[in-house]
C-alpha cells in the first residue's frame, strides 16, 4: 500500500504534498497512549516508504564542527568530568535528489553557514570567554557548499528546495539573500514550519540562547513557504513533524540503497536512539534505572515529552543499521565525534556520512527555467 498524499502546499511546488498518515495518532488523548499510537503509525509509514521507490541519490556535505556541552548532548546521563565540559559535534547537510511529477529535484537539508551562525548567543558567549590563543579551533571555517556541489557536477543555482530540521543557530540571510546580500541559492525556496517561523519573532526563554535573533531579518517573504503538515518531497523522501527540540522541529526520512534512514538533531549520536545498547559511560545504566527507550539531546528541555515521542516516531520509521543491527539508521545532523575536548566520549556506532545512488549532474527544473528565461 502506498502513502496517501494530500494537496500540494504551494503552486510553485506541485511536487511537495501534504501527508496525513500520522494525524490521527498525533491527536490521541493521553501522553502514553499517544506515544503508542505514534509508534504504530510510524511503523506503518516506514513500511509504506520502503515499499515505494527510492530517491535518486543522497550525498553528505560536511559543514563545520561546533563545541557543545556534554550535559546537553546526552541529557545529563553521560557524566562530564568537569563542570561545563564540552565535546565536538560535526554539522552535516544532505543533498537529496528526488524524482517528481515535475522532473528531477535537488533538495538541500541543513545547509548550515558556520561563520554566519557564529552569532548564535551561546556560541558567541562561549568564544568570547575563551582565551584568544584557544579560539581558532572553535571558529567555524568558511562555507564550502559551492565547492562541494561543484565536485558533484552541480551548482548552488541547481538547488530547488532548502529545509532545516530546526532553526537553532541558523542565519538564513547568506542562503536566501536580502536587499543588500546576494543569495547563495538563488533559485531555491525554503520550507519553514509556520509555528517555529513565528516563534522566531518572540522566542521562548529557553530557546533564546540558540537562535540568531536577526537570522531571518530581511529575507524575502516570497522565498519562504510556510508549512503546517507532514510532507512528501517526491519519490522516497518525507519531511515529518517531530516537535520538542523546537516547536517546529522536523525530520527528513529517505528511502535509499540501505533502506530507510532519518536525519535530525533530536539525538547527537546513534546511542541516543538505542541507549540500552550503548557503551558510553553511564548511558546504559541510566536508561535501565530510568526506564528510558531514548535519550534526548536536551539543550532546550521545555518540550521534553514531545521530543521523547518524536524520537520514538523516528525510531519506528527507520531501518536498523545493516552491519550493526543493534542501532537504528537515525543520522544525527550534528553528530558527536571523538575529540581532545572529551577523548573518553566515543559513540558506540558512528555514521559519518549517509550516501546512496548516483548523483545526476544536470540542472534542476528551476535552474533550467531560469536559463531559458534569460
Amino acid at each position: 500500500m502506498t502513502l496517501r498524499l494530500g494537496k500540494a502546499i504551494d503552486e510553485r511546488l506541485p511536487w511537495v504534498r501534504e501527508l496525513h498518515e500520522l494525524d490521527a495518532a498525533r491527536a490521541t488523548h493521553g501522553a502514553g497512549l499517544r506515544q503508542d499510537a505514534v509508534e504504530r503509525a510510524g511503523r506503518s509509514v516506514g513500511d509504506r516508504l520502503r515499499e515505494g521507490p527510492k530517491v535518486v541519490s543522497v550525498r553528505t556535505l560536511p559543514t563545520s564542527g561546533a563545541p557543545y556541552p556534554i550535559r546537553f548532548a546526552f541529557n545529563g546521563v553521560v557524566p562530564a568530568m568537569l563542570p561545563g565540559a564540552l565535546l565536538i559535534i560535526q554539522n552535516r547537510s544532505l543533498l537529496v535528489q528526488v524524482r517528481t511529477g515535475d522532473g528531477l529535484k535537488n533538495v538541500l537539508f541543513n545547509p548550515t553557514d558556520g561563520p554566519a551562525n557564529a552569532a548564535t548567543p551561546f556560541f558567541a558567549r562561549l568564544i568570547g570567554r575563551t582565551p584568544a590563543f584557544l579560539r581558532r579551533p572553535l571558529e567555524p571555517p568558511p562555507n564550502r557548499c559551492a565547492e562541494q556541489l561543484a565536485e558533484l557536477g552541480l551548482s548552488c543555482a541547481d538547488i530547488d528546495l532548502v529545509a532545516f530540521d530546526h532553526f537553532h543557530t541558523q542565519d538564513l540571510r547568506p542562503l536566501l539573500g536580502t536587499s543588500g546580500l546576494a543569495a547563495r541559492f538563488p533559485n531555491a525556496l525554503l520550507l519553514a514550519p509556520r509555528v517555529e517561523w513565528e516563534d522566531w519573532d518572540h522566542l521562548p526563554m529557553m530557546q533564546r540562547a540558540w537562535f540568531v535573533a536577526d537570522g531571518k531579518k530581511g529575507v524575502p517573504a516570497e522565498r519562504v513557504v510556510l508549512t503546517d503538515a507532514d510532507l512528501s518531497l517526491g519519490d522516497g523522501a518525507l519531511l515529518l513533524r517531530t516537535p520538542g527540540h523546537t516547536t517546529g522541529n522536523q525530520t527528513l526520512f529517505v528511502h535509499g540503497d540501505d533502506g530507510v534512514f532519518g536525519c535530525s538533531e533530536n539525538g547527537t549520536c546513534a546511542d541516543n536512539w538505542a541507549p540500552h545498547q550503548s557503551r558510553l559511560l553511564g548511558m546504559k545504566s541510566a536508561a535501565r534505572m530510568l526506564d528510558l527507550e531514548v535519550v534526548l539531546n536536551a539543550n532546550t528541555p521545555e518540550l521534553a515529552a514531545e521530543q521523547y515521542t518524536s524520537m520514538l516516531l523516528e525510531r519506528a520509521i527507520v531501518d536498523r543499521v545493516q552491519d550493526n543491527p543493534a542501532f537504528y539508521q537515525m543520522f544525527p545532523s550534528s553528530e558527536v565525534t571523538r575529540s581532545v575536548l572529551a577523548p573518553y566520549i566515543q559513540p558506540t556506532h558512528s555514521f559519518g556520512r549517509m550516501e546512496s545512488g548516483l548523483v545526476e549532474a544536470r540542472a534542476s527544473g528551476a535552474s533550467r527555467a531560469k536559463v531559458a528565461a534569460e
